[in-house]
């Protein structure tokens, strides 16, 4: 898989500020709704930065088509849905064909290489098997914040103190401690990709 670092854009605000357009894709269940709110509390209380997180998911509460968007800026948001995605974050085969044509040239593409598979010709993707080492790490329910952990490592869009600090004011006490070590299991496993 090709590999390279992100360079955020100014696409989805009328100002000079810079920003960035995430979008989180799966279905019901995976938590694409969660990731989506952790990061932009992130960027929002602890980093100091201008973020609208949105969502939309089918009718069924598990299983359904489910899709996170989340815009980060230096400045105020113009406007609140993802046009053209910086980073495209997907957990599921449907939701990367769905959510693929949003992902502007030259953005990342994230996957979980355990449930999706990229087309051929796909460019600028990076993998990881989020599931598998979620499981590994005692609960599955945990697969979006190791996806989180990576993909901030990756961009940098927010730091890891801001998503560390957003876990422990969103979460459950009582998981706060596995979902540390799952977004560290992101974060690690990031940087030994750039060291390869």
């Amino acid at each position: 898989m090709n590999r390279s670092a992100v360079t955020m854009s100014d696409t989805n605000t009328n100002s000079a500020t810079a920003a960035s357009q995430i979008r989180f894709g799966g279905v019901g269940g995976q938590g694409i709704v969660l990731a989506g709110l952790l990061l932009g509390k992130a960027a929002a209380l602890f980093d100091g930065k201008e973020a609208v997180c949105t969502q939309t998911h089918g009718p069924e509460a598990r299983g359904g088509a489910s899709r996170s968007d989340v815009i980060i800026s230096d400045g105020p948001v113009d406007y609140p849905f993802v046009t053209e995605a910086d980073v495209l974050a997907v957990f599921f085969q449907e939701a990367y064909v769905r959510f693929r044509s949003a992902l502007k040239p030259g953005g990342i593409l994230i996957v979980d290489t355990g449930l999706v598979q990229p087309f051929q010709d796909e460019e600028n993707v990076h993998g990881l098997p989020a599931t598998k080492i979620a499981d590994g790490l005692g609960s599955r329910l945990i697969t979006n914040v190791v996806m989180l952990g990576y993909l901030i490592e990756k961009t940098g869009v927010v730091s890891r103190h801001s998503l560390e600090e957003a876990i422990r004011n969103t979460v459950k006490q009582h998981v706060v401690d596995l979902d540390m070590r799952a977004l560290d299991a992101g974060i690690r496993l990031a940087q030994s990709d750039a060291a390869s």
